[in-house]
């Protein structure tokens, strides 16, 4: 079985140097999507890093903190739109969409279908990702979260996990 390394897109290098950081600044948050996904044993690829964050005023301070070493600036949005990922901007809002100089990163509050982080981390089991011990949704809220999203992305990977998740059950018995 190939390493998450080795599954995950060449197209964004610095994972590690993403999780790293949220490590050394002590943020809570869950990761989500393709990479939890891959984490989980897909095959499904990615490019971008996908994370639920606590809201917490203490965690919405260290994760602005982490973030705008990063230089965030709001994917798909007019080139030269000010912007400002702080503490008051995570406050405000609830999901974003980021691009990096570490690749494009998704920022989510609330994950469909699971709820907000004190919610989504009951889903959540402790893996290495890229090197670092994190919480990385388990193969059954991934399976909620992208039936409840409905895109078809989501859509086409749900066999596969549904049969990552029967397999896994079949060797606990």
């Amino acid at each position: 079985m190939k390493s998450l390394e080795e599954q995950v897109s060449v197209n964004v290098v610095k994972f590690d140097l993403f999780f790293k950081l949220l490590t050394e600044h002590n943020v809570k948050y869950v990761v989500v999507g393709g990479l939890a996904a891959s984490a989980q044993g897909s095959s499904y690829l990615t490019e971008d890093i996908d994370i639920c964050y606590a809201r917490d005023k203490e965690n919405l301070l260290r994760l602005a903190e982490a973030l705008q070493l990063l230089h965030p600036a709001l994917r798909g949005a007019p080139a030269g739109l000010p912007f400002r990922l702080d503490f008051s901007t995570l406050r405000a809002g609830l999901n974003f969409t980021l691009t990096t100089d570490y690749g494009d990163i998704d920022l989510l509050g609330e994950v469909a279908g699971l709820g907000m982080y004190d919610e989504v981390v009951k889903f959540s089991e402790e893996l290495e990702v890229f090197g670092v011990t994190c919480r990385v949704l388990t193969l059954e809220g991934l399976i909620v979260a992208k039936r409840v999203a409905g895109r078809a992305k989501d859509l086409r990977v749900l066999p596969e996990l549904e049969a990552l998740l029967e397999l896994r059950r079949s060797r606990k018995e």
